[in-house]
């Protein structure tokens, strides 16, 4: 199994009407179609990254919509949209509804006319489907991973768990910092020179865990 993240410009006749508002200029560089519900309407959670007012012009574009809700966020702004269709093409709904593959949360509409997204799926599945996506639009792969079950952030031994742990209750990643190498080696009983090898090993995992499990961004 696979999981792979593509990327896509579509023309102008296929480009849902959201997108197309965030292209033209709404102070929106980033929408992220989040969760949508599997009712008779359509019912989405969208994240903006610009504020109410620029998300609510944003969502104005689109003709289906029948409600909406907006809430402030940390970094941006939430739709909550009901809608009486997604209004995608239907071209792009057909390949979508005959692939044999699923897909990842969340779909990113760029103000670069790009769409990025994750399929998940075995080889011969997502190659097809590739294919046929391919006929609708610049279509790019950026990146392929194994598709695991459960994905953790990262892949620690026992013992760099115990380091991390350590160097945590240590103070080690206090600002300013409070513990040292030396401490986190007294808590686990080696040298110095083994404790700092663990926490590194223990860092290295988890920034690739990180990324490798960091959407698509």
């Amino acid at each position: 199994m696979k999981r792979i993240r593509f990327s896509i410009a579509y023309p102008d006749r296929l480009v849902h009407p959201l997108h197309r508002r965030i292209i033209d200029g709404t102070g929106i560089t980033r929408a992220e179609l989040l969760l949508w519900s599997p009712t008779a309407d359509a019912t989405t959670l969208i994240w903006c990254d610009g504020g109410r007012d620029a998300t609510a012009a944003a969502v104005e574009g689109i003709d289906s919509l029948l409600g909406s809700h907006l809430v402030d966020g940390a970094d941006g702004t939430y739709a909550f949209l009901r809608q009486d269709g997604y209004e995608f093409a239907a071209a792009l709904l057909e390949t979508i509804a005959d692939a044999r593959v699923l897909f990842r949360p969340p779909v990113v509409f760029l103000d670069t006319g790009r769409v990025r997204f994750e399929a998940v799926g075995d080889g011969s599945a997502l190659s097809a489907f590739h294919d046929r996506l391919a006929e609708l639009g610049e279509l790019t792969i950026e990146r392929v991973h194994e598709f695991e079950r459960a994905r953790p952030s990262a892949r620690l031994t026992g013992r760099q768990r115990t380091a991390l742990d350590a160097a945590v209750s240590e103070g080690y990643y206090e600002v300013p910092r409070e513990g040292t190498i030396a401490d986190i080696a007294a808590v686990l009983d080696c040298s110095t020179s083994t404790a700092g090898e663990l926490v590194r090993k223990a860092e290295a995992s988890v920034i690739r865990g990180y990324v490798e499990t960091a959407d698509t961004r």
